[in-house]
């Protein structure tokens, strides 16, 4: 049975992010934000084998996507890919020694996948959201960034699936508990999008070309999941042309669906 390429958030959000991208010959997981005991947890959930990864991408150095790094790569053992800007500012174990430097901007292969980084907005030394293609199927993964520049409006279209961040509700997060400073740096251009900048993108740039769109890097404390699920819908069939993809959230707790292209 021909498997595809097949995409899985595994979590998304403040407490880890970490997502699955495979084909029949090559695994990358994305991030490592998730412990070693948990990430392992939810691939075996999906039928995914932690066994069968080939690769390790990281997309910025915040906690919550390295969180699980040392320990899951040296469990696996496989390569970790990261900007040379990004490796600089970690404290590493020693015991790391399989790393591969990409630079932003620069495609790069990893066994039948196509991987193109490139720069987004957001208060990290180099950060880096990415695309995938690989058997005719692009897949597009973009979360951390506080608005949405032309580059990457260009980098992801023509996205079969497109992995997209829709962090807080303005109004949640004015008036909740995070201190004023936290709330600022959120807010900024360097922070996190909102709802509305994201159906803003989805009204007017995004293609539209996507069978799948998920939801990513939902605010456990400042947004609600029906809110960020209403305000998307209301852009998708807000846009010329109408709706076409099947909308998606992901979640911090437990894996998506094995989207399958």
């Amino acid at each position: 049975m021909r498997l595809g390429v097949r995409v899985c958030v595994l979590g998304s959000g403040s407490k880890g992010n970490s997502t699955w991208i495979a084909t029949e010959r090559t695994r990358l997981l994305v991030d490592a934000g998730l412990n070693r005991k948990e990430t392992r947890s939810r691939l075996a959930a999906v039928d995914e084998p932690a066994e069968s990864c080939s690769a390790i991408l990281i997309s910025h150095e915040h906690d919550d996507h390295i969180k699980g790094l040392t320990k899951l790569a040296l469990d696996l053992q496989v390569p970790i890919y990261i900007s040379s800007l990004t490796r600089s500012v970690i404290a590493w174990d020693s015991r790391l020694e399989a790393f591969e430097t990409f630079s932003v901007g620069q495609k790069f292969v990893v066994g039948d996948i196509e991987v193109t980084p490139f720069s987004i907005p957001h208060d990290a030394v180099d950060p880096v959201a990415f695309t995938f293609e690989a058997e005719g199927v692009k897949v597009g993964l973009v979360t951390d960034l506080g608005y949405v520049p032309e580059v990457v409006k260009q980098h992801v279209q023509g996205c079969h699936c497109l992995v997209f961040e829709s962090n807080h509700d303005l109004d949640m997060l004015k008036i909740g508990p995070y201190p004023w400073f936290v709330k600022q740096r959120v807010m900024s251009r360097h922070g996190h999008l909102s709802n509305r900048a994201t159906a803003d993108f989805l009204r007017t740039d995004y293609d539209g070309a996507a069978q799948v769109l998920v939801l990513a890097h939902l605010s456990e404390t400042n947004n609600h999941p029906e809110i960020a699920r209403l305000a998307a819908r209301a852009a998708l069939e807000g846009r010329r042309g109408g709706e076409r993809a099947e909308l998606h959230l992901a979640s911090q707790s437990a894996p998506t669906a094995v989207f399958r292209f």
